[in-house]
């Protein structure tokens, strides 16, 4: 298919008037582009779908609806939102990792909640599909719009079911419509799921192109994530496997597997464009800290900064995790951390002291040009670092604040890398694990990382410990490790009763520093057992007799 950047289509969507009147009244504007005319035409029917595709990065890092207090790695031990100047982007994210009392089912709906505005995508899909199937396009214009249509509604609900397990089932017969309705099962909203994603694979055009409309490895991507949270072991198989025959090949600079240029993995990308006046502020909320001053931003950047806990995962580019023992004393040390022997992914997703960024070397010290701040007693935290790290991977480096605020560093959605990982997780739960070890080596030898082969792991537990650790390392803020933990039903245990850590980092004399280390966390963090489900917002229970709130939020 011909290459086509999407335009943001609400400035489409303003423009339509979606009106109903008596056949005698009913004359076609000439200023408004009418619902009918839209569904005459396939560019125009086009236009009307691109309305669907924004949501794609919204979902993702870039946009807050995965949790409208940033980014989900906030509430895990990966990152640590440190300045207490921004409620909602730092702040918000802290109370929710502490939990406790704050944690009730309105302060969860309106922060991880996404069932109103979900419901909302649904039903336009469904009108969507409905006009589709009463206009006169061609069979194959209908199949294909149908398979985009299709996607969403698959996607939207895999989204429902991921939070809250149960879903409203609706399709494009309108008429089904009812202000109360039951929650369907869980395994009939899978099986919707899987029916939505099946048909968008089936029928979407077969093209590893990643850039402009959907494709068939797209809808087999999402296919392959969401019957990980189905437990479907075959149909995620089924799914990566299609995948696999399309020509994706990872990307061998790893860094490059998140830009528009030279990646050769990412199966769906969502282009930015200012000119269409769409874009977004990660790079604001995210650049280290000293980038306000040298970069003309507007915001100050370090909102939130990846922790030593992150930083220890990863391993060094001979294998093997580094000993850190050394930086663990809180007496501090003056050996300098080894960084530069920690394999390439680290380089390439976090800034640390001494690292070069933009031109110039990331000072995340007490007084460096990007600055370091102790979490709730320092004033003035704007861009500086509670942990002594900054993030850089889906940063823009290039990004240029004085030309614009807006990033377009473009959201890649899904990525062969993942789609690998999935396939090594469903092989395992097979009890595959020579394939499912195959897999994980495939991500850890790419080109550019060439880390050595998994070594003596023949049993489940010792395949699946394996699995975990690549996944947090490898698609590290790309918005899966929280629900990982969730769907794994290990987050009780693993995000309970710990604190995250960061080095505190001084300039001595000369080149010299000093490294302390530091708890970065107030009070203990906390997964009560209720947050596995998500709880259905009070204006549902207000409005839908057939509903009510589930036992563990009562």
């Amino acid at each position: 298919m011909k290459r086509k950047y999407l335009m943001g289509i609400a400035m489409l969507l303003a423009a339509l008037t979606l009106t109903s009147c008596n056949d005698f009244l009913d004359i076609d504007p000439t200023n408004k582009v009418t619902e009918k005319l839209v569904w005459n035409d396939v560019s125009t029917a086009e236009l009307a779908v691109n309305y669907f595709y924004a949501d794609i990065p919204y979902l993702g890092s870039f946009n807050n609806y995965q949790c409208a207090a940033g980014l989900t790695e906030g509430l895990t031990d990966e990152f640590k939102y440190g300045n207490l100047l921004n409620n909602s982007e730092c702040y918000i994210p802290n109370q929710i990792s502490y939990a406790g009392s704050i944690l009730t089912s309105s302060y969860t709906d309106v922060y991880m909640g996404v069932w109103g505005s979900t419901y909302e995508e649904i039903r336009r899909v469904n009108e969507s599909i409905a006009k589709l199937h009463a206009s006169s396009f061609s069979k194959e214009n209908k199949a294909r719009l149908e398979a985009e249509l299709r996607f969403f509604r698959g996607m939207y609900y895999f989204e429902l079911l991921k939070r809250y397990h149960q879903a409203i089932i609706y399709d494009e017969d309108l008429s089904k419509i009812n202000t109360n309705k039951a929650l369907d099962s869980e395994e009939a909203g899978w099986a919707y799921v899987l029916s939505d994603l099946e048909f968008a694979g089936q029928n979407l055009p077969v093209s590893n192109d990643a850039k402009g409309r959907l494709t068939s490895g797209a809808a087999y991507a999402l296919m392959s994530r969401a019957m990980l949270y189905c437990q479907n072991w075959d149909k995620v198989k089924e799914a990566c496997e299609k995948i696999f025959g399309m020509g994706y090949e990872l990307t061998p600079n790893y860094s490059d597997a998140f830009k528009a240029d030279g990646n050769t993995e990412a199966i769906y990308m969502y282009q930015y464009n200012l000119t269409a006046k769409t874009g977004h502020s990660f790079d604001g909320y995210y650049a280290p800290g000293g980038d306000h001053t040298l970069a003309g931003m507007t915001m100050y950047g370090g909102y939130g900064t990846p922790t030593q806990d992150l930083v220890e995962e990863y391993e060094l580019a001979t294998g093997g995790k580094a000993d850190w023992t050394t930086w663990h004393t809180t007496e501090g040390t003056m050996q300098n951390p080894p960084y530069d022997k920690l394999e390439p992914r680290f380089h390439a997703t976090i800034l640390y002291n001494g690292a070069s960024w933009r031109g110039r070397t990331i000072e995340p010290f007490i007084d460096g040009k990007d600055g370091w701040a102790q979490w709730m007693k320092d004033a003035a935290v704007e861009g500086r670092t509670t942990t002594g790290y900054y993030l850089c991977k889906l940063v823009d480096e290039n990004h240029d604040f004085a030309i614009s605020q807006q990033s377009t560093q473009p959201w890649v959605a899904f990525r062969l890398a993942e789609v690998y990982l999935n396939y090594a997780e469903a092989c395992l739960r097979k009890n595959d694990v020579e394939t499912a070890v195959a897999y994980i080596d495939k991500v850890r030898q790419r080109k550019g990382v060439n880390l050595p082969k998994l070594k003596n792991v023949n049993t489940i537990d010792a395949a699946f410990e394996a699995l975990r650790h690549e996944r947090k390392v490898e698609l590290a803020f790309e918005g899966l490790y929280y629900w990982d933990l969730r769907r794994w039903n290990v987050a009780e245990r693993e995000l309970t009763g710990i604190r995250r850590h960061g080095l505190k980092i001084e300039k001595m004399t000369g080149d010299t520093f000093r490294y302390t280390y530091v708890t970065v966390d107030s009070e203990d963090l906390n997964f009560p057992k209720k947050m596995y489900r998500l709880p259905v917002p009070q204006a549902e229970l207000n409005t839908n007799k057939d509903i009510e709130q589930f036992a563990e939020w009562k």
